[in-house]
C-alpha cells in the first residue's frame, strides 16, 4: 500500500472533499492530519485541519504504515473492513454455484445476516438477492447471445423457476428472452442519429419507448447499438421519431423542458429507483449523489447512485447530467463532462431570471 501519488489539481479536489465532509468519497481516499498523528475518512465530523498538516493516503493501511492513527470518530478502518466484506460478498455471489443464502455469506465475512444486508445494501444499494438476480439476468443475456436456449439458460444462471426471469421485479432483459437469446431477433429497434447543440445525438425506441438516447461519433453509436442485439430489426428512420426527436430539441432549446418521455429501460430495481429520482429534479437545479442517495431513503448509498447515473441509457430524458459531487464539483458524465458543463450552463441560462 502506498501513499496517494497525485498532481496539485488532484489534491485539491481531494482537499475539498475533506472541506465539504462529502461521503461520496468515503473508502476512496484517508487523509492524515501531522499534527495530531490522527487519520480520517473524508466526512469525519471532527474540525477541519490546516491544509500544510494534511496528507493523502490510498488506504487505511498506507496511513497505518505512515504512523498515524485512525480517528476514534469516524472509524476509518471500519469504513475500510466494510469494503473489503462487500467486496468479498460480490465474490461469493459472482462466482459460487448455487448462489449462497444470507446466512453462508454472513459467515463468510464474521457479520450476522442482519448486518451484512444493511452493510451490502448501504455500499451498493440493493441487498444480496438483488444483486445475485442482476447477475443471473446479466449471465443470461450473455448465454442467450451465445445461442443457448431459454430453459438452458434460465436454470444455468440459477434461477429456480420460468417465474424469476419474466417477473418484471426481477427482469434484467428488458425484451423477451426467447427474442434476446436471438440477439433481439423479433425485435424492431428504429433509431436516428441527428445533429444537435451537443453533438451527434443517436436517438432509438422500441414499440414500448426509448431505449437510448446517446452523444457520441455517429458511427461509433450506430455500432454499439448493433453490438447490443445483433439480430434485431433496425430501422434507420426519423420519421416514426419524430416526437421524441422534436421533444429533445425543444428540451435542449430550453422551450418545452423535461418531456415526459415514455421508456423502455431494463435494470436492477435500484437503478430504475434511481432514474425515477433524477427525472423529479426540477430543470435548471443540481443535486449531489449524496442527495440523490437521501431522497431514495438510503443515505449511504451514494457509490451505488453514482454507478446507476454512469450506465443510465437515456440521457437527457434521465437527466444524470444534474447529479454533482457535494460542493459543486461536475463529477463524471458518461458522455463526456465537457457536454455535462454545456447543459448545466445552458439549463442555468434559461432559467436565469
Amino acid at each position: 500500500m502506498t501513499q496517494v501519488r497525485s498532481t496539485a489539481l488532484q489534491e485539491d479536489a481531494l482537499w475539498q472533499a475533506v472541506l465539504n465532509r462529502d461521503s461520496s468519497w468515503d473508502g476512496q481516499f484517508y487523509y492524515g492530519v501531522r499534527s495530531t498523528g490522527i487519520y480520517c475518512r473524508p466526512s469525519c465530523p471532527s474540525r477541519r485541519p490546516k491544509r500544510e498538516n494534511v496528507e493523502f493516503f490510498d488506504h487505511a493501511e498506507s496511513a497505518d504504515a505512515a504512523g498515524f492513527r485512525p480517528c476514534l470518530r469516524c472509524r476509518p478502518t471500519e469504513v475500510e473492513g466494510r469494503r473489503r466484506a462487500v467486496l468479498h460478498i460480490q465474490h461469493l455471489l459472482d462466482t459460487v454455484e448455487p448462489t449462497p443464502s444470507l446466512t453462508q455469506l454472513a459467515d463468510a465475512v464474521g457479520l450476522s445476516p442482519f448486518h451484512l444486508q444493511r452493510v451490502f445494501k448501504a455500499e451498493m444499494g440493493v441487498t444480496p438477492k438483488q444483486y445475485a438476480l442482476a447477475r443471473r439476468g446479466e449471465r443470461v443475456k450473455r448465454e442467450l447471445r451465445e445461442g443457448v436456449s431459454v430453459t438452458a439458460a434460465l436454470y444455468g444462471a440459477g434461477h429456480s423457476s420460468p417465474r424469476t426471469l419474466y417477473d418484471r421485479a426481477t427482469d434484467q432483459i428488458g425484451m423477451p428472452p426467447s427474442s434476446y437469446r436471438m440477439g433481439g431477433a423479433g425485435q424492431c429497434i428504429t433509431f436516428a442519429v441527428a445533429e444537435s447543440v451537443l453533438g451527434p445525438m443517436l436517438v432509438a425506441a422500441t414499440g414500448r419507448g426509448l431505449v437510448a438516447v446517446r452523444f457520441g461519433d455517429a458511427e461509433t453509436l450506430v455500432r454499439s447499438l448493433h453490438a447490443e442485439y445483433p439480430r434485431a430489426t433496425f430501422v434507420q428512420d426519423e420519421a416514426p421519431l419524430g416526437e421524441y426527436l422534436e421533444a429533445l430539441h425543444r428540451h435542449l432549446a430550453g422551450v418545452r423542458r423535461d418531456p415526459p418521455l415514455p421508456t423502455d429501460l431494463p435494470g436492477t430495481d435500484f437503478q430504475r429507483r434511481v432514474w425515477d429520482a433524477l427525472r423529479s429534479i426540477p430543470y435548471g437545479e443540481t443535486r449531489s449523489y449524496a442527495q440523490v442517495a437521501e431522497m431514495l431513503g438510503e443515505p449511504r448509498a451514494v457509490r451505488a447512485v453514482a454507478r446507476a447515473c454512469a450506465v443510465n441509457p437515456v440521457a437527457l430524458v434521465v437527466p444524470c447530467h444534474r447529479v454533482v459531487r457535494s460542493g459543486g464539483a461536475l463529477g463524471g458524465y458518461r458522455w463526456g463532462t465537457e457536454r455535462k458543463r454545456t447543459l448545466l450552463e445552458h439549463e442555468k441560462s434559461h432559467t436565469a431570471g
